[in-house]
């Protein structure tokens, strides 16, 4: 067993010729799953009913004889079982924090969480001022943004989101230099400073912005490199509140670079089958995280394996871009919803026969449109709509966009209950 003092670290691994890394990454595997057998009862419980013992998974291969743990599966487990449904490996004192997300689900902070890779000089974050608009999350985006930031040398502005014209003058005023958040967000804060009256290239210091959390940004970042100078960070950083980072950006803009502290697999969705490099399939991630120890944990995004050189040095592989999702759920301005979400929502008003939620992206904003047939005529709309707005923020920690009210019969029995017609 490798001498933990001897591990190289991870901007070592990430420079690693192939194969030596793939000896390291395989003996930190074995690590955890045998840890994660020993401490986590939900772990040992997935391995007995498969008949797989820790011995069994040897090499990265070996993994496709474990089921994949999907979120519903953590739902429903921590409903069976909470908080954390037999997954935590720690006593629960020793957590420092503990996170909410969508389903709910409950998400302990771990030891590895959100990183920013390596790919920028050592001195990038010092004397630079960030905002943060991940900031007022109840999921680990808002704090865990905010940890990995300081501990590079930022000095942060936790500002969330809302607020536009307090978001315009705090980045006016403070000569913010770096911004955390969505995509379409930015462009918000740019158009708001625009219609104030603002030449933003010429009035604001706003150098580089680390965006992500939504499909289809690649127009957004095209648009703040060209027309604004906004350096963005070689894409997304992609990260999951289940499992923490998986893959960042780096400054050649070639996709992400797949995190040196997992395991991460390119899988079918319908058989959890590892697929060639170059073959869309489902992300997996085994975290090597002693907290929280998710063996084989589907993430539902889809993307697919790049093995190629990349110039900014890093021998790691990478993802090209988050390409959809295998399942129900949608990601919508940086939140997944769920069917099961909308559904929990929706039976709170016994005056909704039926509906449906359909999203859409214009202007590179994502919309969602509520549609809604009503059991009766003897309805006070306007109550109706402030209700739902309400239960669905709470439930699904996004808003929609409005409310429509259709004729009984226009959606299906057998409709989708989130239908996503964006396109990018």
């Amino acid at each position: 067993m490798e001498n933990k003092e001897s591990r190289p670290l991870p901007h070592e691994l990430e420079r690693m010729a192939p194969k030596e890394r793939q000896k390291h990454l395989e003996e930190r595997m074995r690590e955890i799953v045998d840890y994660a057998y020993e401490k986590a009862p939900a772990v040992k419980e997935r391995f007995d009913k498969a008949g797989i013992k820790p011995k069994d998974i040897r090499t990265v291969k070996d993994l496709e004889k474990i089921p994949m743990l999907r979120k519903d599966d953590l739902i429903a487990l921590q409903k069976k079982n909470p908080p954390f449904g037999g997954y935590l490996a720690v006593p629960l004192d020793n957590l420092e924090r503990i996170y909410q997300s969508p389903g709910p689900i409950y998400d302990p902070q771990r030891k590895r969480g959100f990183g920013a890779g390596n790919g920028r000089g050592t001195d990038f974050g010092k004397g630079q001022i960030v905002m943060n608009t991940w900031s007022y999350h109840v999921t680990p985006a808002g704090l865990g943004v905010d940890q990995l930031l300081r501990s590079m040398g930022f000095t942060v502005v936790p500002s969330g989101t809302g607020n536009t014209e307090l978001q315009v003058q705090i980045m006016h005023d403070l000569k913010v230099h770096g911004f955390v958040g969505t995509p379409s967000f930015l462009k918000i804060i740019i158009d708001k400073a625009e219609d104030m009256g603002y030449d933003f290239k010429k009035d604001f210091n706003l150098k580089w912005a680390m965006v992500g959390g939504e499909m289809g940004g690649e127009a957004l970042r095209k648009l703040f490199q060209e027309k604004y100078g906004i350096l963005c960070m070689g894409g997304d950083t992609y990260a999951t509140a289940d499992v923490g980072t998986v893959a960042t950006g780096c400054d050649k803009q070639s996709g992400m670079h797949i995190t040196a502290d997992a395991i991460v697999e390119i899988v079918d969705p319908a058989t959890g089958k590892q697929l060639e490099p170059g073959e869309i399939g489902e992300i997996v991630v085994t975290p090597f995280d002693e907290v929280y120890p998710l063996i084989r944990f589907g993430t539902g995004d889809l993307s697919m394996m790049v093995d190629e050189p990349c110039g900014c040095g890093r021998t790691t592989p990478r993802l090209p871009k988050i390409m959809g999702r295998s399942g129900e759920a949608v990601r919508v301005r940086g939140m997944f919803v769920h069917p099961k979400q909308t559904d929990e929502t929706i039976a709170k008003f016994p005056d909704i026969r039926r509906y449906q939620l359909v999203v859409t992206r214009p202007q590179n904003r994502d919309e969602m449109v509520l549609k809604v047939e009503l059991a009766g005529d003897a309805v006070d709309k306007e109550k109706l709509k402030s209700s739902l707005d309400k239960s669905f923020k709470d439930t699904c920690k996004v808003r929609f966009d409005r409310v429509e009210f259709v004729a009984e019969g226009t959606i299906p029995e057998d409709a989708k209950r989130i239908v996503d017609e964006r396109t990018y």
